[in-house]
């Protein structure tokens, strides 16, 4: 779902996992972010907050292997 151009919303994955809402934030956090180092891109539509990742490392991960 977050690998794709239009991404997900929290309810979406929410839907998906069967999880809370804070479960899913926690894991866009310190799964996707901090752990995989993904570089996961939140903007905001009419539909409410889109997650995706954009298919680069995020840019603490690029430092850290350096």
């Amino acid at each position: 779902m977050l690998q794709k151009s239009t991404g997900a919303t929290i309810d979406t994955m929410m839907q998906v996992t069967g999880w809370q809402p804070h479960s899913v934030r926690g894991f866009l956090a310190g799964i996707v972010r901090k752990k995989l180092g993904l570089n996961l891109v939140s903007e905001a539509n009419k539909s409410g907050r889109i997650y995706r990742i954009d298919g680069r490392l995020a840019g603490n991960k690029i430092n850290e292997a350096a």
